[in-house]
């Protein structure tokens, strides 16, 4: 009789042992879960930056040098900004889409 009070109560006492760890063991995962959420939208929010980053690069140096090119297009500056405007949207539409297939 008192082995058997004893195995009771040393099979609820184990019941509350892997309750209280699953238990446990289920947040972490949620807190991982989570973290790992937080941290793919940063990510993608980051990309997204460099990427208007890039399309505001190429508007102002690409775009904004066309158009007084045509007027003068024997000024060498224009294709040095030109060749700037490029490099720098391109560099920039880069690191946007290296930080979101990270």
């Amino acid at each position: 009789m008192l082995c058997l009070f004893f195995i009771l109560s040393l099979s609820k006492q184990l019941k509350r042992i892997i309750i209280c760890t699953m238990g446990k063991f289920s947040e972490q995962v949620e807190v991982k879960k989570e973290t790992k959420e937080k941290e793919k939208t940063s990510r993608e929010t980051l990309g997204k930056y460099f990427y208007d980053l890039s399309k505001l690069s190429f508007g102002a140096m690409v775009l904004g040098v066309v158009v007084p090119w045509f007027s003068d297009s024997d000024n060498p500056d224009y294709w040095i900004l030109l060749a700037i405007g490029i490099f720098t949207t391109a560099c920039l539409a880069f690191f946007g889409y290296k930080i979101i297939k990270r």
